[in-house]
């Protein structure tokens, strides 16, 4: 049985350059939360003790479409998901880099686009984290005990 042609990966995300695999383009669509994704935020904003309105600042105003390909995407990642950097990269657009069909030789497999989804969700649960870190560290600064000072 062959891999799902739906699953691979030609939107531009990376390629060869001499030795090294470069970040492409790819193909990301942005648009405004559609209300059935708005009431999956206020739903999930409900589960981790915030308003809706704290989730889109968390999350951003808008969500992309991520393409595999001309017809297979990944539909509402959070914006500020999918700008999330780490040591100056772009978490997602590096992981799709590596994975073009033109670097990767294949399409993905199935358990591939599901991983992605689970970045998708780890990032997120990142940034949900991050009101509840300001607290606790602007509660903790107060009684910390610093450097000497000279």
């Amino acid at each position: 049985m062959g891999l799902d042609e739906s699953l691979k990966l030609t939107a531009g995300w990376g390629y060869f350059q001499k030795t090294a695999v470069m970040p492409g383009a790819g193909q990301v669509v942005g648009r405004p939360w559609s209300q059935t994704e708005r009431d999956r935020l206020l739903t999930l904003a409900e589960l981790v003790s915030l308003t809706l309105d704290q989730v889109l600042g968390i999350f951003g105003d808008t969500c992309v479409d991520v393409y595999l390909n001309g017809t297979s995407f990944w539909s509402s990642v959070p914006i500020n998901v999918w700008e999330y950097t780490l040591s100056g990269y772009q978490v997602i657009k590096k992981w799709l880099s590596y994975r073009e069909h033109a670097v990767l030789g294949r399409p993905l497999h199935p358990e591939e686009a599901e991983y992605f989804s689970d970045v998708v969700r780890r990032i997120a649960g990142i940034l949900l984290l991050g009101p509840a870190l300001n607290d606790s560290y602007a509660n903790i600064v107060p009684t910390g005990v610093g450097l000497p000072s000279h």
